[in-house]
């Protein structure tokens, strides 16, 4: 049988006392477990209201700072490493955040098992794992098959948003977005940072050091 290729690596890192309290009693109270059926999203936050996704959100600053300004929508977040997810945690109880959610599970095994067909009406991948040495890109996440997947869960009219600060990624996932017929970009080639998308401090550092960052903002006909 063969192996299915991961996107990610599970490098837990340290935790700290405050993400391992936030996980033990948090989690049960804004996480959702990872099981093989369909979720109603509405039931989950209680209200019709559009419906954001964000794959791999890291420690989740952004996240929170998006789900913080547009109460008016709400967010799913999905991450597999339990620091990250300890870290929001606890900014959304900072935040007082009712607006977001949180899978941790692998996000390939979540849209095919979890998310109904056209429940989105965005995605946001923000710095996903460049993996850049060349033997290593077919463990990139933003694969053909995997924006089919996506494509399927968004709304007719529903944005997939990404931002990577490595060039080749960027002409990649470029590439994968206009090769899917059931997309189209809102700008020729890459957009300028939208304001909805906050500047990271990593983000900021690397900037300051002549770091490109390339956002692509793409449509679901």
């Amino acid at each position: 049988m063969q192996q299915t290729i991961r996107s990610f690596v599970l490098r837990q890192g340290r935790l700290s006392n405050a993400q391992r309290r936030a996980c033990e009693t948090l989690l049960p109270r804004y996480g959702i477990p990872f099981n093989k059926s369909l979720l109603d999203l509405n039931h989950v936050f209680s209200r019709q209201a559009p419906k954001i996704l964000e794959i791999g959100f890291g420690m989740g600053e952004s996240t929170a700072t998006i789900a913080k300004a547009h109460p008016e929508n709400d967010y799913l977040g999905i991450e597999v490493h339990t620091p990250g997810v300890g870290s929001l945690l606890n900014q959304i109880e900072l935040l007082e955040l009712n607006n977001l959610r949180i899978i941790q599970h692998d996000a390939v095994e979540v849209l095919e098992h979890m998310l109904p067909t056209a429940c989105l009406d965005g995605i946001h991948i923000f710095f996903p794992d460049p993996w850049p040495k060349a033997k290593h890109h077919k463990r990139r996440l933003i694969q053909p098959a995997l924006v089919t997947r996506l494509c399927k869960r968004l709304k007719p009219g529903g944005y997939i948003h990404a931002a990577t600060d490595w060039e080749d990624y960027a002409a990649q996932i470029l590439h994968v977005f206009n090769q899917d017929s059931q997309l189209i970009n809102t700008v020729t080639n890459y957009a300028q940072r939208p304001e909805c998308r906050p500047l990271t401090k990593f983000e900021q550092r690397g900037l300051k050091l002549g770091h490109g960052v390339w956002d692509l903002i793409f449509l679901r006909h």
